[in-house]
């Protein structure tokens, strides 16, 4: 038995990527959250893989639900740049990309940097702005650049929006168009808290007497420590058969019977990046079908649109997209 317990130990699984240090902030930053927020374990879990995945998110959900509170408190857990836009009617460009301004003393005219020069922009309501206003945002957001007056800004990293939206059959909403909804990798969908945790927000606010929410969280992560572990995502291995799970699945949504737009190879990419990134918040360097599983719903709902038939019928694209997964056999 002696002679064997080298052999045995050889046999242990040695990770090849060294994702302690990621594990450990990303318990952090769930430790300083849970502080405030109850619940919304998987809003939460998103939008850090949207961080680490160096992707958009979107967040969609009636009022009240959390939604902002959470974004700005998980920005609150980086030390980065922050700022938060309320999208109204008349909101115009220069609004959030800044202006230029004559200088009187230098005969010259200056540009004065919006709210979107930011590494984190929380933006409210995403869905009430004009047209014109969501162009600009499309550039920051598609090309990580804004050009103003001919001239091009590079947005400095990490640059990460995270926008919120009321559902579109509420008063003043409207769909946002399809090529900018494909920029983000994520679409999450926030549900009402359940009952219990109903009950525990009334007794956490209570007993909270007032105290200012953003001043119970602390910041965990650096800018540089958010490069880092963005780049350390790049090396979770993803073996080829995996891939064509992931391919099949986008690819069934072009074929769909239910589908009249499916989803881009730009929703490939986003549901392997989004994956690798799952994988490693679980302290796993090799991602599993679970995984991707996982992710299909928010990385693809938004990018496929049903046939008018099945809108009517009352199938969603939630639906749709289960469906789908399902019916795709599971690598072994």
């Amino acid at each position: 038995m002696n002679e064997q317990e080298p052999n045995e130990e050889k046999l242990e699984f040695q990770s090849r990527v060294d994702l302690s240090a990621l594990r450990d902030a990303v318990n952090q930053i769930k430790t300083e959250l849970g502080k405030v927020i109850i619940g919304q374990h998987d809003m939460v879990e998103l939008l850090i893989v949207s961080i680490l995945s160096n992707g958009h998110a979107l967040i969609e959900g009636v009022p009240g639900v959390a939604k902002t509170v959470t974004a700005k408190l998980l920005a609150k857990t980086m030390d980065v740049d922050f700022s938060r836009i309320q999208f109204t009617p008349d909101l115009m460009p220069s609004d959030i990309l800044g202006t230029s301004i004559f200088n009187v003393k230098t005969s010259e005219f200056e540009f004065k940097k919006g709210p979107l020069f930011s590494n984190i922009i929380l933006i409210d309501e995403i869905n009430r702005a004009p047209a014109k206003t969501q162009a600009a945002l499309f550039e920051a957001m598609a090309e990580r650049q804004i050009t103003i007056d001919g001239q091009e800004f590079d947005m400095a990293p990490p640059f990460l929006v995270f926008a919120t939206q009321n559902p579109v059959e509420q008063e003043g909403t409207y769909r946002l168009p399809e090529a900018q909804l494909d920029r983000f990798l994520f679409k999450i969908n926030v549900d009402y808290p359940s009952l219990e945790e109903e009950v525990e927000i009334l007794e956490r606010k209570h007993e909270q007497k007032g105290a200012i929410e953003e001043d119970l969280i602390s910041a965990v992560l650096t800018a540089k420590q958010i490069a880092e572990y963005q780049s350390k995502i790049k090396e979770i291995v993803i073996e080829k058969n995996l891939i064509t799970y992931i391919a099949s699945i986008v690819n069934n949504t072009r074929t769909n019977a239910n589908l009249y737009l499916g989803a881009s190879p730009r929703a490939s990419i986003a549901l392997m990046e989004a994956s690798k990134a799952l994988a490693a918040i679980q302290g796993r360097d090799f991602i599993t079908p679970e995984d991707i599983k996982k992710v299909a719903v928010p990385v693809l709902a938004h990018r496929i649109i049903l046939t008018p038939e099945r809108e009517m019928e009352g199938l969603t694209a939630h639906e749709v997209v289960r469906q789908i997964v399902e019916s795709i056999e599971i690598p072994r």
